[in-house]
């Protein structure tokens, strides 16, 4: 395989809801206080993102809901499981994020061309403030090891550098009167967390598409478990992921023909062992049995 497999624990899930709970919160909470921040100073840079911290507070509040949901067991709905609400969470969220990431350049580039005078001792403050809580907040979701809690994480990391530029933006205006450097900042900054956002939303839709992970091989992974297992052929193999983390696989083996149905069931559970061993969770194995020399002559 072209990389070393990861195994996961998903002690992590539970932790992953509260992780996006707090998030939410502080998100939501310091949302309300930065809209009047962006009225009483006039800066566009606080209101345009007051108006994407709105957009990311939606956005999270439906991560909380689909990571709590995705905890739940199969049931005769969804016999896999509800993994893949989280992974839905990630889609919305993404989309949510790459729109929000428009609408603040759309309104940052035509402050570039017009530059407004902004209080720069509120935004000061602000800016602080802001910091601390979407920090907070960051460190809190990038614990997590879903994809839902990764896009949250860059959410809340373009709130941070947000606000980044608006300290920087705010000291410089405390001494000089160059207002064209908050929406340059803010483009800059925007135009960074787009691209990652873009690069995890195309991972998100390759999950979705049910594209083999990229850390596994289907024709490497069918010589390693022949040559292993000593079998006469491994073939017809599918790899796909249910979200990002859990890793599904289905196999069609081949044994002797002298062999029976209990050496068959043994040696499917010794591959499947071997196989959660490198990171596949659940593996279905379709046991053939190789034609005698009668068959062979039947068939002829």
């Amino acid at each position: 395989m072209s990389k070393e497999p990861h195994v996961h624990n998903h002690t992590h899930e539970v932790g992953g809801v509260k992780n996006i709970k707090t998030a939410f919160v502080l998100n939501f909470c310091f949302t309300l206080l930065e809209i009047a921040g962006g009225i009483w100073t006039n800066s566009m840079a606080i209101l345009s993102d007051a108006l994407h911290d709105l957009g990311d507070s939606l956005s999270l509040g439906i991560a909380w809901y689909f990571e709590k949901k995705s905890q739940k067991s199969p049931d005769d709905d969804f016999t896999y499981g509800y993994a893949r609400f989280s992974l839905l969470g990630a889609l919305i969220n993404g989309i949510i994020l790459i729109a929000g990431s428009v609408l603040v350049l759309s309104k940052s580039i035509p402050r570039i061309f017009s530059p407004e005078e902004v209080q720069a001792k509120g935004m000061l403050i602000f800016a602080v403030f802001g910091i601390v809580v979407n920090l907070a907040a960051m460190l809190k979701v990038r614990k997590g090891d879903s994809l839902n809690e990764k896009m949250v994480s860059w959410h809340l990391l373009e709130d941070v550098l947000g606000w980044a530029a608006v300290l920087i933006a705010s000291i410089i205006l405390m001494f000089f009167d160059v207002y064209l450097i908050d929406p340059i900042l803010s483009v800059g900054i925007t135009i960074y967390v787009l691209y990652n956002a873009a690069r995890n939303l195309k991972q998100v839709i390759d999950i979705f598409l049910q594209r083999a992970p990229s850390e596994f091989s289907a024709k490497e992974i069918e010589q390693q478990i022949k040559e292993r297992f000593s079998l006469k052929k491994a073939y017809h193999t599918h790899i796909w992921s249910l979200d990002g983390e859990k890793h599904m696989l289905s196999m069609h083996i081949v044994l002797d023909a002298d062999d029976n149905i209990e050496s068959s069931n043994s040696m499917r559970q010794n591959i499947r062992d071997y196989l959660k061993g490198i990171g596949i969770e659940h593996a279905t194995i379709e046991v053939e049995f190789e034609k005698t020399e009668e068959e062979k002559n039947v068939s002829h």
